[in-house]
């Protein structure tokens, strides 16, 4: 997380790198049960660090976006589907939990990314995510790298950071208008 952090901060953009791991004393994933446990309060800590973001002086409070790895991404994804404070979701192999199609109020720009051989969480997690995008009109672009798994490093990491600081240069820019 210290890499793309930085690339944003050195960018101008204002970041800040939640633990939601921290609030519910959560160590490590030991299976989909933790996940369902844990999933509320971990959406409740985001929305409480997005209102913090808010308040601080440096950030337009029109202007936030979110960044999420793995997990962090369904979260990310799953925050921008109820929290109109959230323009713009950057998602590295991850998805769009099937129980927030319940909860889905509206979706904003989405920059999927993805390898083509993930285990833990399969490539068809960012096509589904791409089918709800396009049913509901709403702006994304995808890239899904062949031959990469969970995580990125060398070539794949580069153009992937180049993508995500494209992306949130564009839907976070000053001038944008909705």
């Amino acid at each position: 997380m210290a890499d793309p952090a930085g690339l944003l901060a050195e960018q101008g953009f204002a970041v800040y790198v939640l633990h939601y791991f921290d609030r519910t004393g959560t160590t490590e994933i030991d299976g989909l049960q933790t996940i369902l446990r844990h999933f509320p309060v971990w959406m409740k800590t985001l929305w409480d660090a997005v209102s913090f973001v808010a308040r601080q002086p440096q950030v337009d409070p029109r202007r936030i976006g979110l960044l999420g790895f793995s997990l962090g991404a369904y979260l990310a994804l799953s925050a921008s589907a109820i929290d109109s404070r959230i323009r713009a979701v950057v998602e590295f192999f991850g998805g769009m939990p099937k129980e927030m199609k319940l909860f889905t109020r509206r979706l904003c720009p989405v920059l999927i990314l993805h390898g083509d051989q993930d285990k833990t969480v399969p490539v068809e997690e960012a096509y589904h995510l791409q089918q709800i995008l396009e049913r509901k009109k709403i702006a994304y672009q995808m890239q899904i790298y062949p031959g990469a798994g969970h995580g990125f490093s060398g070539e794949i990491w580069r153009d992937a950071g180049l993508r995500m600081l494209a992306f949130l240069e564009r839907y976070l820019a000053s001038d944008v208008r909705t």
